[in-house]
């Protein structure tokens, strides 16, 4: 409104980053009436008089000369140009961990007065080197599992990121509780407190590959960074208001233990609620395993793909670990076969660039792949495993494959490559409508990582999907399924079939096949 309160059009607008825009009026005097940054999200619109100082007109043009200072607190704790550079569910996770993170300071704070005073501080016949020989112990136990777990599970991480991390908050408040009960039962000291160190290294590694893991989903413009270093000052504000409240609450459970021990059952409570909410507020756009298998039951029964945020909201977050069925892709085929014969009935009704052995004694499904396979052929493996475990269970099925359910569940076990090789005539027809259902799935980059087990190594890839993208070609996926590999190699196994054995593969001579 102008000073003789007669309306006057808007001359411009304008806005930054993903702020709220703001209108631009002519004033009686010539001079500008600029809107004030953000107060619009305040439902506040007013316009604010400035004097014209350069191009900008006036001191008022820059975007954080009017902020409110809740813009100011934004500028400093979340990433730039939020919430457009960042995940759609960005802001619930970050709440419900800052609640967490919280709980677990003042749990911390417990947990580290009862140490102290289990080694000795304030008790005047403890000895120094007795105390540093126990620190020095607990150290060295949490370095060596340190190493060990990341050896172990380091490759896991990425693919099942929710369920690690809040399987290292929950190890986390084991470890606390362990370290509260140390003084207890003086005897056990140092074996409770190493224990309890061990399980604090271990989360560390869970906690801090999952962390990065989270980041790059949380991170849309290439701004990995950015976001790492706002959740970082985020915890450390977190932390230091539990470091304020600690230095309250100290001194008045530490006389009484059993009041201690009450508000840590509370604590740890509130630690597990709010982590459990974090990870449930996640709508994370790549396939696991676990999702692989919710969005392809989905498809089975109903003829849908499963969109990102069903399929996240149905993921066990318990029971992810322990998979029923033993899917490994990338096997060496030398561990599959012992004869010429049992190539020949390996390699007959392949005609895709992998070959599939269903072990249903064990429930077990292994895959060599082609020097050709791509990433639409490791999908079809996965999609092929989960299909023969599919045939195993009860739910319904499309009408192939309930026949070839009712031949499972009748036939003997040695006829097993029989079931593949029906399964693979099935998937001719399944596989194509499964890749042009309503989602359309962009192909990403995958995400390799190699796992030493037991018996050799093998990468995890995992890649993007996303809504509405589409795109001129069938959309590929990687999936993070182990590719086991030779001890001491680096790379999946590939073969390479003989002439022969190509053209009864059904693939022409010349061409390259593994």
């Amino acid at each position: 409104m102008a000073d003789g309160g007669s309306p006057v059009a808007q001359l411009c607008s304008e806005q930054f980053g993903s702020g709220a825009a703001r209108g631009c009026l002519a004033a009686a005097d010539g001079s500008l009436q600029w809107e004030a940054w953000g107060w619009r999200c305040w439902g506040f619109s007013g316009p604010f008089t400035v004097t014209p100082r350069g191009r900008d007109g006036g001191a008022g043009g820059t975007p954080g000369a009017a902020s409110p200072p809740l813009s100011g607190l934004t500028a400093v704790f979340l990433p730039q140009g939020f919430p457009d550079s960042v995940s759609p569910d960005y802001l619930p996770y970050q709440l419900w961990d800052s609640v967490q993170a919280f709980a677990s300071s003042l749990s911390g704070s417990l947990a580290t007065h009862a140490v102290l005073l289990g080694i000795g501080v304030g008790n005047e016949k403890a000895s120094v080197s007795a105390a540093t020989a126990t620190w020095l112990v607990k150290d060295s136990t949490g370095m060596l599992g340190r190493i060990i777990f990341a050896w172990w599970k380091g490759s896991k991480l990425d693919c099942n990121a929710k369920q690690w991390r809040l399987f290292a908050d929950i190890l986390n408040d084991v470890a606390m509780f362990l370290e509260i009960m140390a003084p207890i039962y003086p005897v056990f000291f140092t074996m409770t407190v190493c224990t309890s160190n061990l399980a604090k290294c271990i989360v560390s590694v869970a906690g801090g590959a999952t962390r990065a893991a989270l980041t790059m989903h949380q991170a849309r413009r290439n701004n990995m960074a950015d976001v790492s270093a706002k959740d970082s000052s985020q915890e450390t504000l977190v932390n230091l208001a539990g470091l304020l409240v600690s230095l309250l609450m100290l001194p008045l459970v530490s006389a009484c233990p059993s009041f201690s021990l009450g508000c840590f059952f509370f604590l740890t409570a509130l630690h597990i609620y709010a982590n459990y909410r974090a990870v449930r507020a996640l709508v994370l756009e790549t396939l696991n395993e676990g999702r692989l298998r919710l969005v392809l039951k989905h498809f089975l029964q109903r003829g849908e793909v499963l969109g990102p945020t069903s399929a996240n909201q149905m993921e066990p977050l318990w029971t992810g670990f322990w998979p029923s069925l033993s899917l490994s892709l990338g096997v060496p085929l030398h561990r599959l076969i012992s004869s010429v014969f049992e190539l020949q009935q390996l390699v007959e009704g392949h005609q895709q660039p992998y070959l599939l052995r269903w072990d249903q004694s064990q429930n077990q499904v292994q895959v060599v792949l082609s020097q050709m396979a791509g990433p639409e052929t490791i999908l079809r493996a996965a999609i092929h495993g989960l299909v023969l475990e599919a045939l195993q269970g009860d739910g319904p099925l499309p009408r192939e494959l309930e026949e070839l359910r009712n031949l499972v569940q009748a036939g003997p076990e040695k006829e097993s490559w029989v079931i593949v090789r029906e399964t693979h005539r099935v998937l001719d027809t399944l596989f194509p409508k499964f890749l042009k259902g309503e989602l359309l799935w962009q192909f990403g980059q995958g995400l390799m990582g190699y796992n030493r087990q037991s018996d050799g190594q093998g990468p995890q890839t995992e890649t993007r999907w996303r809504e509405g993208e589409p795109g001129p070609t069938p959309p590929l996926l990687l999936l993070p399924f182990s590719l086991l590999t030779t001890a001491g190699s680096s790379r999946p196994f590939i073969v390479r079939l003989s002439p022969v054995l190509a053209v009864a593969h059904g693939v022409q001579q010349g061409s390259p096949q593994a």
